[in-house]
């Protein structure tokens, strides 16, 4: 089977039955061409043409190296100029400014942004362009500047938010506080029939809780844990767990997140808008993360996880 033509732009021979046609106006693959190589004249039905010598060889002296070719290197000198003969992308075109200079968007600032030695910082909050000296939120007055391109009712839903932020706290205190009433309610002043419900439902607690099996029995303390749906966002709203009374609080909370699937990048961030908080509420208090659970814990006790509500002094003012 004949292999197929070779490309004339990436090699130094043609065959002669696509490019060349002898004298007498006939194609030479019909009839053949002897090889004009000096040592071999054999006659070949699929000659080839040398591109730089224009002579006819056979398949074995086709190459300018197996003919010793009279003008080597022709070919690749044509095909060369070619190349630079071509117009270069973008040939003849004016290239356009990406870089837009401007005024520094602060009041005041003459500074000229925009050049290739001030390139200017963009501010995504406010969406200006700033110099280096007012590049930073509080250089610039950013809070009180209108982002450009937002609507006026954006702006007022972003001070409605930050409105709603201020009374963050306040809003978990009158919720810490129900739910240290509803304590209250469930234990003061037990009589002896609640006693044993409790005790009933604390046995019910630790034949239910989950949690590391390794723990030894006489070193738990059966919870009932939650998560505040507002803040905590968690995939299991509520569970009931065990956990060592030598753990402290803040190896409480990473197990308690991990098992409600809640968020929780307390050793990422040290904002407190994002940190999870420990909430007691039979003892009505937020609890530090190093304190022991033994000396603050007991079991049938609820624990809530929240977030945003900032470090102890106790939620729950007395």
């Amino acid at each position: 089977m004949a292999s197929p033509d070779p490309n004339p732009d990436e090699t130094s021979y043609i065959k002669m039955s696509s490019a060349a046609v002898d004298s007498r106006g006939t194609d030479a693959a019909l009839i053949g061409s002897h090889c004009q190589y000096a040592y071999c004249n054999q006659l070949d039905f699929l000659p080839f043409q040398c591109q730089s010598c224009n002579k006819t060889f056979c398949l074995d002296h086709r190459t300018e190296d197996g003919h010793a070719c009279t003008n080597p290197g022709a070919w690749a000198a044509r095909k060369r100029a070619a190349e630079l003969a071509k117009h270069s992308a973008g040939e003849g075109r004016r290239m356009r400014d990406l870089v837009a200079q401007k005024p520094c968007a602060d009041e005041g600032c003459k500074t000229v942004v925009g050049t290739s030695l001030t390139p200017g910082v963009h501010c995504a909050n406010c969406n200006r362009d700033y110099c280096l000296k007012h590049r930073l939120r509080e250089d610039h007055d950013c809070k009180n500047k209108v982002p450009i391109g937002a609507r006026a009712a954006g702006a007022a839903q972003a001070a409605a938010v930050a409105d709603g932020a201020k009374s963050a706290l306040e809003r978990f205190r009158l919720w810490g506080q129900a739910k240290k009433q509803q304590a209250k309610v469930s234990l003061a002043s037990p009589s002896s029939k609640q006693k044993v419900q409790q005790m009933v439902a604390v046995n019910t607690l630790k034949k239910t809780a989950k949690g590391d099996a390794k723990i030894a029995p006489e070193k738990r303390v059966y919870l009932y844990v939650e998560a505040e749906s507002a803040t905590a966002k968690a995939k299991i709203p509520k569970g009931e767990f065990f956990y060592s009374q030598d753990w402290v609080v803040g190896k409480m909370l990473d197990a308690a997140a991990r098992s409600l699937q809640v968020q929780n990048i307390n050793n990422q961030s040290n904002s407190e808008e994002d940190r999870l908080r420990v909430f007691h509420v039979e003892g009505g208090r937020m609890l530090e993360f190093n304190e022991k659970l033994g000396a603050v814990l007991q079991s049938g006790n609820t624990v809530v996880l929240l977030r945003g509500v900032g470090p102890p002094p106790d939620l729950i003012e007395a």
